[in-house]
């Protein structure tokens, strides 16, 4: 999108950056992971500029092509044994650090409604409640496990009321997509998702932001029974 100004399409780059490093981390520093999460950056960047997902009036929308694959990896990894084992080594201190990318994504939503690129609805002045997730990452993460002062219930309560917050704001941007199926924001539809690096949210930066928390949920309901996870941070490291 030309119009818009350089420093937005860079804070989101920097962001997505961002958000694959951490998660590199939190793998161990895997090299595959990071090796497939770069490859898959760069098979949509190269299907993005060529203005693929422009075209809007297609049923199924060509936009599953973003959203598809990265569901379908993330129940293979829940449901297959080798696949629950790659989650179990991943470091929860990490999945929780990762949810601070939130903050920049919801500047950059913000910036994109100004320039008329998103709908109000998908920010933080409308129905985007989802920078108070990515605000008490920060609090979450040091009173968790910096100060370990967090019980597991605590951390569990909020990666579920963080997940229902980040489920909220992909309905609405779906919904908000000049989709055959649209439902809001007719008179400025979400179509930045539909250019690059701007795909790169929700190919990218939503999925590893979902399974951040449905892994941590996974491994809290495990030590729900402990008083603190002190244990658990001792066994990761």
């Amino acid at each position: 999108m030309e119009f818009l100004p350089a420093y937005i399409s860079i804070l989101f780059v920097l962001t997505t950056a961002l958000t694959v490093f951490i998660f590199f981390m939190a793998s161990n520093r895997s090299r595959k992971t990071l090796l497939v999460m770069l490859i898959w950056l760069a098979i949509q960047m190269a299907i993005s500029v060529n203005g693929f997902y422009k075209v809007t009036d297609q049923i199924p929308p060509r936009f599953i092509l973003l959203i598809g694959p990265p569901i379908i990896c993330i129940l293979f990894l829940f449901f297959l044994p080798a696949g629950r084992k790659y989650l179990d080594q991943l470091n929860l201190k990490y999945l929780t650090m990762l949810h601070i990318v939130r903050i920049p994504v919801e500047l950059v939503l913000y910036s994109l409604y100004i320039h008329k690129a998103v709908p109000e609805l998908m920010t933080f002045s409308g129905r985007n409640f989802d920078i108070l997730s990515g605000l008490s990452a920060v609090f979450i993460y040091y009173f968790g496990y910096a100060k370990k002062n967090l019980n597991n219930k605590i951390l569990l309560v909020w990666n579920v009321v963080c997940l229902l917050l980040l489920l909220n704001i992909v309905i609405h941007a779906i919904l908000s997509a000049p989709f055959p199926f649209q439902q809001f924001a007719f008179e400025q539809p979400n179509i930045a998702v539909l250019h690059f690096p701007f795909t790169w949210l929700p190919c990218c930066i939503v999925p590893l932001v979902l399974v951040s928390h449905l892994v941590a949920i996974r491994k809290l309901l495990k030590l729900n029974n402990q008083p603190s996870i002190q244990p658990y941070i001792r066994k990761a490291h």
